[in-house]
């Protein structure tokens, strides 16, 4: 399939690495400079293309006219829906998934926007049902996959002595193939970038393969 993810940040340069990976063609839309040396050092350099993402020129060079999914992972609800809209209304994309940062915007992200599939971090925590506690203080969310390639959506609190409390994230070293998706504290849905500073009680939610997981209970518990 020929993939566009919109947003090269964390999640957006991990999912396309996952989806490269598994064989599909992907192009990822971003518009800040600094991130693109990044990018072209993560992923080949045809698969990253510059410019704004809610631009239809842009999506056009980034091959939206042949695009079977369009994902829209930038950390603005607003950006995600115009290019929801773009990639439905104006191009016919069969299959448009967008972000939603702000849980009060997430009543935007329906069809009738263009967005087929919105992904709501606070959603995940609302449909919590906990599987067990397969590592002490490491409970699964969901799993995607199996055998080898399984990775899961895991959450962990951080302990009153845990090492990361009063660390940003920048400064901290994740496993391999870890990516953070949100942190609840009091009561509110926090989307980290590098400069979260994590706090005694937060909740971590994180995507994350096998062994990845006794990482994340070193590092938060």
């Amino acid at each position: 399939m020929h993939i566009i993810v919109v947003g090269g940040g964390q999640t957006g340069s991990y999912l396309a690495s996952l989806l490269a990976g598994d064989g599909h063609v992907v192009r990822v839309v971003e518009h800040r400079r600094n991130l693109i040396a990044k990018l072209e050092n993560e992923l080949p350099k045809e698969c990253v293309v510059f410019g704004n993402g809610s631009d239809a020129a842009t999506l056009e060079e980034a091959g939206i006219l042949r695009a079977d999914v369009v994902v829209s992972v930038t950390g603005d609800d607003e950006v995600n829906l115009v290019v929801s809209m773009l990639a439905k209304m104006e191009y016919g994309v069969s299959r448009v998934i967008a972000r939603v940062n702000n849980p009060r915007n997430s009543w935007m992200f329906n069809q009738g926007m263009g967005v087929d599939v919105g992904i709501n971090q606070a959603d995940i925590l609302a449909r919590f049902v906990q599987e067990g506690l397969d590592l002490k203080d490491v409970y699964t969310l969901m799993k995607l996959g199996l055998g080898e390639e399984e990775h899961s959506i895991v959450q962990i609190e951080v302990r009153p002595d845990a090492k990361v409390a009063g660390k940003p994230l920048k400064d901290i070293e994740l496993p391999g193939q870890t990516v953070l998706i949100a942190i609840m504290r009091a009561g509110e849905i926090l989307i980290p970038n590098g400069s979260t500073v994590l706090s005694e009680g937060d909740s971590i939610i994180a995507f994350t393969d096998g062994a990845g997981r006794e990482g994340i209970r070193h590092a938060f518990a």
